[in-house]
C-alpha cells in the first residue's frame, strides 16, 4: 500500500493507522502548497481533488478521505482491534466519533489556516472549536481513549488535528483529560513512529 502524505496534515491519522497495523506500506510525499510530489509528478494526476491523504492498494485501486481509508487499514489487521467488528453498535460509535471529528473539529480549522479569512470570522471559529473541544473533554473523563479503554483510529484522527491548536490560537487550557489523553496518545510507539517518518520529531 503507498499513501500519499503532507507532514502533519490531516494524513498523519492514517499514517498512525498503517504504523499501528503493522501493515507494509510505502509513504510518499504530496506537498499540498505545489500540488507536485518530490520527483515533479503533478499530485492532480494522482488525486483530482488535489488534497491529502490518498490510500493507493497494491491493485493500483486508489481510496480518498481520512476517516474511510482508516477503517480500511483497520479492517486489514482486526487483530490490532483498530476499529470494532463491523456490524456491531461499537463500529457505528466509531464513525459516529470519525464524522464528529470530520466535521465538528478538522473542519472547524480549516478557516483559521486560511490567510484570507476575516479576523472576526476566525474569532467565531476559534470560539466554536473551543466549544466542540470541551465537549470532547467531559466525554474523555474516566476513559483512556475516546471509545474506552482501547486505542481506536478516531484516536489517531483527533490526536492530528487537535495537534493543529498552537498552530492557530486555539485555546486547550484547562482541558485537563483532552491534554492528558493527547499525551497518552503521543507516547504510544506508532504514533511516534509515524510522527518522525513525517519529520515532526527527531
Amino acid at each position: 500500500m503507498k499513501l500519499y502524505y503532507s507532514p502533519g496534515a490531516c494524513s498523519l491519522s492514517p499514517h498512525i493507522a498503517l504504523h499501528e497495523s503493522g501493515l507494509a506500506h510505502t509513504s510518499v510525499l504530496a506537498s499540498t502548497k505545489s500540488h507536485k510530489l518530490q520527483d515533479g509528478t503533478d499530485y492532480y494526476g494522482i488525486n483530482p481533488l488535489g488534497y491529502v491523504p490518498l490510500l493507493e492498494l497494491d491493485d493500483g485501486t486508489r481510496l480518498r478521505e481520512g476517516p474511510a481509508i482508516v477503517q480500511y487499514i483497520a479492517d486489514q489487521a482486526p487483530d490490532k482491534h483498530l476499529a470494532p467488528a463491523n456490524g456491531t453498535l461499537a463500529r457505528y460509535q466509531l464513525q459516529s466519533w470519525l464524522n464528529f471529528i470530520s466535521t465538528e473539529v478538522h473542519k472547524g480549522f480549516s478557516p483559521l489556516f486560511n490567510p484570507a479569512t476575516p479576523e472576526e470570522y476566525k474569532t467565531m471559529a476559534r470560539a466554536k472549536l473551543r466549544e466542540r473541544l470541551q465537549w470532547v473533554d467531559g466525554e474523555l473523563a474516566g476513559k483512556q481513549y475516546l471509545m474506552g479503554e482501547q486505542f481506536t483510529v478516531a484516536d489517531g484522527y483527533l490526536f492530528t488535528v487537535t495537534n493543529w491548536a498552537p498552530h492557530v490560537q486555539v485555546d486547550l487550557a484547562g482541558l485537563s483529560n483532552l491534554a492528558a489523553y493527547r499525551e497518552r496518545v503521543a507516547a504510544r510507539p506508532a504514533v511516534q513512529a509515524a510522527m518522525k517518518a513525517e519529520g515532526l520529531m527527531k
